[in-house]
């Protein structure tokens, strides 16, 4: 049994609509729809553009459906939406209340973290929701956003766009983890936090789990793709809880980097790990699916070298990447986790500015940049490994890098050589992936686990392998 799906795969800067066809021994992804993802900068801040999101979806929606058509099955059996995590649409009477801030926002700041620590003190919250502290982490935001209660109901990203699709208004498990607001022990919403800290519990939507049926589409939207009685299945809706089921773990002494805009960092557990110094490290725990847990932490990603690309205005990043590798002598290694590059803007200077406050010599040029990125990247992975891994006590001796990071060839044998693990490369589009596997075993296309869901991967795609070999870069301090 070979079924069709489409998945909605929003990430942070690019949006894609993927028809993908699973069956047994069939895995197979084509593109219906991509674009891009620009936030809108207004008078009061950074917001994301969703309502053009939503336009770019259900067009891509009927391109897949169109597609469809010409599979073995003839149409599609259900579709599924991930995006990244914590922010939010709130909304009133069915009303969406106000344009969902991006977390990139600089007024994220620091207002929401010090009104929740004075109620809950960190050691506390972290035992609650097992979070590392990000200041734009839903409970954050919610403290410090006065519309929070003006509203009777608040969604996520993808689920708000569930709810544009179908009328449904639910929360899914995984993304809601990310809140934290989200029982880190029963996967539950911790009501008494909720209390404790004043924020309306009724916004708050019930919870489903990836591969539950949400809803089918609304007339208006089945219209407009062509799809009469088209259901929405819940999938690991963040993104990175998708991209993990798209790991083609063979071991279970493996760990991954979901390597995008961020980098996430982690190893998948059976349980959360909710020591002090978890916490200090800033590790998290979320929820993975099938009950598992995503330990991670976030590190900076692949965001700086498109901000820098941005700010030569070059589009060129294939030749830079192969000067870089030309490039004499080492690169500066600057601290990635550093605040001044999370935010949009001139990433060289920036770079150039940490290196001269650290007595370091800045890079000179665009290629010499390029490399000190990619290095002090690899270097920030490798530490975040080995940490994951005294801190789990989980060995790692295999490194699985997944997303479009894992098409830049210097940076996986760079995170191969600071880690001294080999390195597993691919696939690229995992989230889609693990989106459109999700859905095909609810439809009874792939019967079983992670575990076959995963080997089906590993039978249908081609990966590279990347073993230790160069010296790696020294850490300038």
């Amino acid at each position: 049994m070979t079924v069709a799906v489409a998945a909605v795969d929003l990430g942070a800067s690019s949006g894609r609509v993927m028809l993908g066809e699973v069956g047994p021994d069939h895995l197979r992804l084509e593109a219906a729809a991509r674009f891009a993802n620009e936030p809108v900068r207004t008078p009061d801040g950074l917001h994301w553009n969703l309502l053009e999101l939503y336009r770019q979806a259900v067009l891509g929606l009927g391109t897949a459906v169109r597609l469809a058509a010409g599979t073995r099955t003839g149409r599609l059996a259900s579709v599924g939406i991930d995006s990244w995590a914590v922010d939010y649409g709130l909304l009133r009477d069915g009303r969406l209340r106000g344009i969902p801030f991006h977390y990139r926002d600089e007024r994220r700041g620091e207002a929401g973290p010090a009104a929740v620590h004075a109620v809950v003190p960190p050691e506390e919250l972290f035992a609650r929701n097992g979070l590392q502290h990000l200041p734009f982490n839903t409970v954050f935001q919610l403290a410090a956003d006065p519309r929070a209660h003006e509203a009777d109901r608040l969604l996520l990203v993808p689920d708000l766009l569930g709810h544009w699709l179908t009328g449904a208004e639910v929360t899914e498990r995984t993304n809601a983890s990310t809140t934290g607001l989200l029982d880190v022990r029963t996967g539950e919403w911790d009501d008494e936090l909720v209390a404790r800290l004043g924020l309306p519990r009724g916004v708050l939507s019930d919870l489903v789990d990836p591969g539950d049926t949400i809803g089918a589409l609304s007339p208006d939207v089945a219209s407009a793709v062509g799809a009469d009685g088209l259901p929405l299945v819940a999938v690991g809706s963040h993104d990175t809880a998708s991209a993990v089921v798209g790991v083609p773990f063979e071991r279970a002494d493996a760990a991954y980097i979901s390597l995008g805009t961020w980098g996430l960092v982690g190893l998948e557990l059976d349980a959360p790990v909710l020591t002090e110094d978890a916490r200090r490290a800033n590790f998290t725990n979320e929820r993975g699916v099938d009950g598992t847990i995503r330990f991670l932490t976030n590190v900076m990603g692949t965001w700086v070298l498109s901000e820098a690309m941005r700010a030569w205005g070059r589009t060129d990043l294939p030749e830079l990447l192969a000067a870089a590798v030309d490039v004499r002598g080492d690169v500066p290694v600057f601290d990635v986790r550093d605040p001044r590059f999370v935010p949009p803007g001139d990433m060289p200077a920036r770079i150039a500015a940490w290196c001269e406050e650290h007595e370091v010599r800045p890079p000179g040029d665009p290629a010499t940049t390029v490399g000190s990125i990619v290095q002090s990247l690899a270097a920030a992975y490798a530490r975040a490994l080995d940490r994951a891994a005294d801190l789990s006590g989980q060995r790692v001796e295999v490194v699985h890098v997944v997303g479009g990071g894992s098409q830049n060839a210097l940076l996986c044998q760079a995170i191969a050589d600071h880690s001294g693990r080999p390195v597993v490369a691919g696939p690229v589009e995992a989230t889609a992936l693990g989106n459109v596997l999700v859905q095909g075993r609810a439809a009874g296309a792939v019967p079983g686990g992670l575990g076959e869901l995963r080997a089906l991967v590993r039978r249908t795609h081609d990966l590279r392998r990347f073993t230790p070999a160069r010296a790696a870069a020294r850490m300038a301090t």
